[in-house]
């Protein structure tokens, strides 16, 4: 259990007017807290955990009167069995931020303190209710942008990483305890240790699973960030009326006129999973007058932090020198062309023949009639997904400390089959194998430093 003997608390719903807000609390004296300010509608009610209450919190006036600040539903759930594995109170009040903070201060007068970023969190991995991963999958829960998004960070929080990771783990310790026993008898070492079978047990149990891992974690890190997709090309090709359709709502301003566009606008989009981060820049053309040429420079800058660039150009004009002038000055990112107004006829058929780029992927599309949007946003997941032969169902993703992790293990677990080979001493071999396992021990959380997790935790938010 946590040493921590102080008692938490923080409003956990976010800011801003809703229905309900809540405000926990976490620690020995948070009952003893609640009946100090909750003031129940059957004076007679024996607060049984686990069970919801209607009543007051009142303040109480330095000569003993008592004033009403919400009515509130109140909680009280017994240690073990709650979240942090400590007393936890909740107070179910009215979703104004003021009421919340009011009855947040109230609290604060107390032997409570506020809590910090993810500190119910912290005390939930400290007391031994989660691991360090499932304590990870919070935060990608409380973050995802996509349903596949939170699908993995669902499997997390329930445990499918730390089940493939301590299945590694123990596999670990199974050779390890072989080793041990070569160690300690020194004279018989050769027969204990067979390299042939724990190379095999090596490349098989250990090595073969992290290197599945480390690519679902770069599969994973897609899911979690998603990737940023900037529209570009000249003016009025109709790179605003594309980001409209896309989202399907009237976000940027469409008009017949050159340079409407004069500052980047950004939306998320969800394309089979992926939060896609969409982009719509201002045209770009020379001699633009001041206020333009501000929204051309940060075109160029988010063309130059995009991962993809869809380049428009205007099929009922066809490919003009500008286009290709501009192209060239993209073309070392990775590009889509798409060309737009398929609808339109053209007096002859367009050339795209000057677009000699091997490997250019295009789509014909109509942003007003919304046709070949579809086809536009499978390219850019095949994009981002290259070879979907090698593209799997993520059941678990690593994040970028257990990849880093991970690799550090998976070069231990190197080095450990190279002594195999080589025939070293059993106490060299026993170094590779404790340094592989220390790794993994870090993942779960079972060797961790304090460092570690103010790094991990402080990407929560307060209240969680």
């Amino acid at each position: 259990m946590s040493s921590n003997n102080e008692t938490i608390a923080a409003i956990s719903t976010p800011p801003g007017a809703g229905g309900i807000g809540v405000i926990r609390m976490s620690g020995p004296s948070s009952f003893a807290v609640l009946q100090q300010i909750f003031r129940p509608r059957d004076p007679s009610c024996s607060f049984r955990s686990h069970q919801l209450y209607y009543g007051h919190i009142v303040a109480s006036g330095t000569s003993g009167e008592t004033t009403i600040i919400d009515e509130v539903l109140a909680v009280y759930m017994q240690a073990p069995k709650t979240y942090t594995r400590e007393d936890v109170v909740e107070i179910h009040g009215h979703g104004n931020f003021l009421i919340l903070q009011t009855i947040l201060e109230l609290l604060l007068h107390y032997t409570v303190r506020l809590a910090e970023a993810g500190e119910f969190t912290k005390r939930a991995f400290l007391n031994g209710r989660i691991d360090l991963t499932r304590a990870e999958a919070v935060i990608d829960l409380l973050t995802a942008r996509t349903r596949k998004g939170i699908a993995l960070a669902q499997g997390q929080l329930a445990g499918k990483l730390y089940e493939q990771v301590d299945i590694i783990r123990q596999a670990l310790v199974h050779m390890r305890a072989i080793v041990e026993v070569a160690i300690d008898f020194p004279d018989e070492d050769k027969e204990i240790i067979n390299p042939a079978e724990l190379s095999l047990l090596l490349e098989t149990r250990i090595r073969k699973p992290l290197a599945v891992l480390l690519q679902l974690a770069d599969q994973g890190k897609i899911f979690r960030e998603g990737i940023s997709v900037v529209i570009a090309g000249l003016p009025n090709v109709g790179k605003s009326s594309l980001l409209n359709t896309l989202l399907q709502e009237e976000r940027a301003l469409v008009t017949a006129i050159p340079g409407t566009t004069r500052d980047t606008i950004e939306e998320y989009i969800d394309i089979t999973g992926i939060p896609v981060r969409i982009v719509d820049t201002a045209g770009i053309r020379d001699n633009a007058e001041e206020v333009e040429e501000l929204g051309i420079q940060r075109a160029r800058e988010q063309i130059e932090q995009a991962d993809i660039v869809l380049f428009m150009i205007d099929l009922a004009k066809g490919v003009s020198a500008a286009d290709l002038e501009l192209f060239r000055t993209i073309r070392h990112k990775t590009v889509i062309l798409v060309a737009n107004k398929m609808d339109i006829p053209a007096e002859e058929p367009p050339d795209l023949g000057d677009f000699h780029y091997p490997n250019l992927l295009w789509q014909r599309i109509s942003a007003k009639e919304q046709s070949g949007i579809t086809e536009l946003k499978q390219a850019i997941f095949q994009t981002v997904v290259g070879n979907s032969e090698q593209w799997e169902e993520v059941g678990c993703a690593p994040n970028i400390r257990h990849k880093d992790t991970m690799l550090r293990a998976y070069a231990a677990s190197g080095r450990v089959l190279t002594g195999l080979q080589t025939g070293i001493t059993s106490d060299l071999l026993a170094v590779d194998l404790q340094e592989c396992l220390s790794e993994l021990d870090t993942i779960v959380g079972v060797t961790t430093t304090e460092d570690i997790l103010d790094l991990i935790f402080k990407q929560f938010c307060l209240g969680k």
